[in-house]
């Protein structure tokens, strides 16, 4: 069998991939690339992964991975459909199937890993991997199979805006209703007047009132909204109503048909049904993603848990509430599922909403604790790298190098969620947690996410240099508040502007003639100071003419940043 895998570095802080799946130990032969170890539910408290010495010893090089993502993508020999026959009672494809196979040296059967580089495969198989996905079709990381291509059964003719806004035909939009980047607006849908939409995908037949507020959500088909409702980072399925003044706070998920009343708040995480939750599961039936720990949990009525908050949502009559029929009297019929034991947890882990700041900064505290109180007996062993047989072997010089580009692919990828609506303090403290496990230096997040924001600057089309300043000053004037969080000191400015002189002379060098402009531009909004400039352009001066290229482009504002205090003082003495 051959295991389909991709790149995917997990979180550092929550120690689970962009999708929300918990991080994943491979242990991977470099040569034939046999996978040899497979754990996907680690003791992260111990802090250590145990390995049989055998692996080490049958083994003249193995590579340690917890950078790989299971794209759940398997190609495989016949021999694997006995298996399944003989073996009926697997429930969980990866802990029963995959690790019992590594470990049966009866059967002899191996499996192989391919990994993916510019092909995209992923599985939905929790709400944030299916918001992550959703969002990889509509900023067209899985081109061709993207809303404006037909393909298959997708017979609509999706029209593509600027800034990733899809349009289906016969959508109705008031002149007053603001709708911003990566969106998708369904056919036939209405949006009503000084309604905001943004980095979201609303379905066929939806009639949207004035004065809502959708971000980050997704509304399925003929779902109605009415007016001065506001929904943030939640799911509504098909032919949900909202009354007016509805607010959906993050991760609320909102099943088929639902009816919530005028002016309910509908509380954080909350998943509500038409339905009551069952008391148990059946096994057999048991979903093969599912935690053995998932145990179902008798809900309550909508209407009681909003009665309990003093929230005037009438949903019936008291007897049905308390009842527990699955349909109440009333305008609003609902039950609110209650969380499995993982509870609030495994909720913001695995939720279509960013996680909160506060668990964020609660994670990067602990790490800080943990960073801080060594366990001595712990065996530093890299996350991802050979283990050659030669113990004696030490890594090479380059070594530095290679883990500043690792932590700076890290960072654009933080900065690539910031993108997709994770707030900016979410962004901070995941490089701020980058910066601690990696052992970096404040200077080099301010580079490595410097490097980040001129990489956006790219996606947009441009045809000539004008075109791209412009590109470059948007993505400065959107991010320069993110990236002055790094820069306190003239040395962390300094390095900003030697990362500029890297990006300009190494693979982008579209920015090359643009140096001067964008230096300019960055002292201009207080990006760089006079200091750092100065600084910089002194230590060119005794440099090779070669490393002088952007100091002589840059010629004519250093020598007026080096007048301009004698034009002061001059002011100041005729004063």
């Amino acid at each position: 069998m051959t295991m389909i895998i991709k790149q995917s570095k997990p979180s550092v802080l929550t120690h689970q991939t962009r999708l929300g799946d918990d991080e994943i130990f491979m242990a991977i032969d470099p040569e034939t690339k046999e996978l040899l170890y497979y754990e996907d539910k680690v003791d992260l408290s111990q802090r250590l992964i145990l390995l049989d010495k055998m692996l080490l010893v049958e083994n003249g090089a193995i590579s340690l991975h917890n950078d790989k993502q299971d794209c759940y993508v398997d190609i495989c020999s016949l021999g694997v459909l006995d298996l399944f026959v003989d073996n009926f009672d697997y429930q969980h494809l990866r802990r029963h199937f995959v690790k019992g196979l590594l470990v049966d040296d009866i059967m002899g059967c191996k499996i192989f890993t391919h990994e993916i580089q510019s092909s995209y495969a992923a599985r939905v198989d929790n709400f944030r991997s299916y918001d992550t996905i959703s969002k990889d079709i509509v900023q067209r990381w899985t081109y061709p199979f993207v809303p404006d291509v037909r393909y298959l059964g997708n017979g609509l003719q999706i029209k593509l805006d600027r800034e990733g806004i899809y349009k289906a035909p016969d959508v109705v939009q008031s002149r007053s209703a603001h709708i911003d980047a990566f969106t998708v607006l369904g056919n036939a849908t209405t949006v009503g007047d000084n309604t905001k939409i943004s980095n979201s995908v609303i379905g066929q037949g939806c009639i949207i009132g004035h004065n809502v507020v959708i971000e980050g959500s997704y509304v399925w088909d003929n779902v109605t909204i009415e007016d001065g409702c506001k929904l943030s980072h939640a799911l509504i399925c098909d032919g949900v109503h909202l009354r007016e003044g509805v607010i959906l706070e993050p991760g609320v998920i909102i099943s088929f048909k639902v009816e919530v009343g005028q002016n309910i708040v509908v509380p954080t995480y909350s998943k509500v049904s038409l339905l009551p939750q069952p008391s148990k599961q059946d096994s057999d039936e048991e979903l093969e993603y599912a935690d053995t720990n998932t145990g179902a949990i008798e809900s309550t009525s909508m209407a009681t848990v909003m009665n309990t908050s003093k929230l005037d949502f009438t949903l019936g009559t008291l007897d049905a509430k308390i009842s527990g029929k699955p349909e109440l009297q009333g305008s609003g019929p609902g039950y609110i599922w209650s969380s499995s034991e993982g509870g609030t947890e495994e909720e913001c882990r695995q939720s279509i909403a960013p996680i909160p700041a506060g668990k964020l900064l609660e994670l990067l505290q602990s790490k800080i604790y943990d960073n801080n109180a060594p366990d001595q007996d712990m065996i530093n062993t890299p996350a991802s790298g050979e283990l050659l047989p030669d113990s004696e072997s030490t890594f090479g010089d380059g070594d530095d190098d290679r883990e500043y580009v690792d932590f700076e692919k890290e960072v654009e990828a933080t900065f690539q969620r910031g993108l997709t609506g994770v707030e900016k303090e979410n962004v901070i403290l995941e490089i701020n947690s980058l910066r601690l496990s990696c052992n970096m230096e404040q200077a080099d997040c301010a580079g490595a996410l410097f490097h980040s924001i001129m990489k956006q600057a790219l996606v947009a089309p441009y045809s000539c240099k004008n075109e791209l300043y412009a590109n470059a000053i948007k993505e400065i004037i959107k991010w320069g508040d993110l990236l002055k969080h790094y820069l306190t000191t003239a040395d962390e400015e300094f390095e900003v502007i030697l990362k500029f002189e890297d990006i300009c002379l190494g693979t982008t060098r579209d920015f090359s003639p643009l140096f001067s402009n964008i230096l300019t531009f960055l002292y201009d909004k207080e990006i760089l100071s006079e200091k750092a400039i100065l600084s910089w352009a002194q230590e060119k001066e005794g440099a090779d003419e070669s490393d002088k290229i952007f100091t002589k482009q840059a010629e004519q504002f250093i020598k007026w940043l080096r007048e301009a205090p004698e034009e002061d003082e001059e002011d100041d003495a005729d004063d």
